[in-house]
């Protein structure tokens, strides 16, 4: 029934692994310039480069004979339950699914933990979607999908070969947990959160957005760099140019720190801050009230009722006083001079876009620099950041927005993903303008909301975001088919 293709160092790396597989079906053993030793005797074996490149790919399918293809993406022990591989191939036989994976066990320092992962969507298509570490390919899907490759990648051939089975037929998602295996990347969710702007990450990534560049043009959803105009002055009159909007929960550590950032700006024009807290009981009400002698500061105090972060971004936008462009400041973090709203102002005026990013440093709690350092987002461009958005988990920070068209779908009331909605939803249609300065320094520590996730948290923002882009992909489709 199955090719297994395993990575392969050294016989000892390998033997336990090989031993459960026993009469699973063909062993191939794949050997990089990273493996220590000849491969075993007895056992088929591939040369390639890189386990994740199109050589690879097209090795395994030269290779394959059988009706499914086992793909191994670890050189950490593999097991199986008993009869577990049995039930992730009759699953994949009894639905026809082109790609099989399914829920596991993490062995690690703390003992055995279970690790489930999440159902694949239409709109899975960022690059580290987490399969797990078995791939089970049904083989003829495998085959037409590496006949219809015309470029070689050195670091997407894995990405770029599931993107070109997914158009093929289902993904299947058996959510038991069928093997055991070693997590090697042990960070924190907040840690890993960064790497696919982390300038040594470079090659790769723009392999990955070529790669799914490709795929959303197969599918109909890629979007040429032309843009709807942008008229200021179709939004009405406003008192104030710029409004710093500032979400708040239960920050009575950090907010003080945000308020004295956004208050001390300096302008050619009115603007004005709007602290929007969402019912604190740690004293951040007390730090917010100390502030508020300064005619610049507008608080507003939620209701009982469930708001989320887009919920408090909602009050802001749609109060009297917000002005034509609403800027963002989270309340962790701090502006790098004072002189950020001007640049946001003078940037959309100058670009005449509904959406302005810049760019951040990150900081520990004291304004230390802590690695990457300087998050720019230089993948997004003019030419194709509309498209390659849809593969990565974000846009940048800080972000504005013009007011008036942000007035018209608002914010989705959700705590996590937020501002990424309502950044696809405006580069669907309108233009969104880069600053590459340091605009602001996102501090992290403890308490940031995305720091040190347990799996089903993690789990659960990425099951929304990939909906969020599934959302996104049918919208793009249908706009050009019209």
């Amino acid at each position: 029934m199955i090719d297994c293709f395993i990575p392969f160092r050294s016989g000892s790396q390998v033997s336990e692994t090989l031993e459960g597989l026993r009469g699973a079906g063909k062993l191939f053993l794949v050997c990089t310039p990273a493996s220590e030793e000849p491969a075993l005797p007895g056992y088929a074996a591939i040369e390639t480069d890189s386990l994740r490149s199109t050589h690879f790919v097209r090795a395994v399918a030269a290779a394959a004979t059988a009706p499914y293809v086992l793909i191994y993406t670890k050189y950490t022990t593999l097991r199986f339950g008993a009869y577990s591989l049995e039930r992730l191939c009759g699953v994949a036989r009894d639905t026809g699914a082109v790609l099989t994976y399914s829920d596991h066990f993490d062995e690690g320092p703390q003992g055995r933990t279970p690790a489930p992962v999440i159902d694949y969507q239409e709109g899975s298509v960022r690059d580290d979607f987490n399969f797990g570490s078995v791939l089970l390919f049904r083989t003829d899907a495998l085959k037409e999908a590496v006949s219809r490759m015309d470029r070689s990648y050195q670091h997407a051939g894995l990405y770029d070969l599931r993107l070109r089975v997914s158009r093929l037929g289902r993904f299947e998602h058996v959510s038991e947990f069928l093997y055991y295996d070693i997590e090697s990347d042990r960070r924190t969710s907040g840690e890993k959160l960064f790497d696919y702007v982390d300038p040594r990450n470079r090659a790769a990534q723009i392999e990955m957005e070529a790669a799914c560049t490709e795929h959303l043009k197969a599918i109909g959803a890629y979007l040429a760099p032309e843009f709807k105009d942008v008229d200021f002055h179709a939004g009405g009159d406003f008192r104030y140019e710029a409004t710093v909007v500032i979400p708040c929960k239960n920050r009575v550590r950090t907010i003080g720190d945000a308020l004295a950032s956004a208050l001390s700006q300096q302008t050619d024009f009115p603007y004005n801050v709007m602290i929007v807290d969402d019912n604190s009981d740690d004293g951040t009400v007390e730090v917010i009230q100390s502030f508020l002698k300064d005619p610049k500061l507008i608080y507003i105090a939620q209701d009982k009722t469930w708001h989320g972060i887009g919920g408090n971004w909602n009050a802001a936008l749609h109060h009297p006083d917000c002005g034509r462009f609403a800027l963002q400041l989270d309340s962790d973090d701090v502006y790098s001079d004072a002189f950020t709203v001007q640049k946001f102002v003078d940037t959309f005026r100058r670009e005449r876009c509904a959406m302005v990013v810049g760019t951040y440093r990150l900081t520990d709690l004291e304004l230390n620099t802590i690695p990457p350092g300087v998050i720019d987002h230089r993948e997004w461009t003019e030419e194709n950041g509309r498209n390659n958005v849809l593969r990565v988990n974000g846009m940048g920070a800080p972000r504005g927005f013009w007011t008036p068209l942000l007035r018209t779908f608002n914010f989705p009331p959700t705590k996590y993903g937020e501002d990424y909605a309502v950044g696809l939803r405006i580069c669907r249609e309108w233009r969104i303008g880069r600053v590459y300065d340091v605009m602001y320094n996102c501090r992290r520590w403890e308490c940031n909301s995305d720091g040190a996730l347990d799996v089903e948290k993690v789990n659960i923002n990425n099951f929304y975001k990939d909906k969020i882009r599934t959302w996104e992909i049918r919208a793009r489709i249908r706009q050009n088919q019209k």
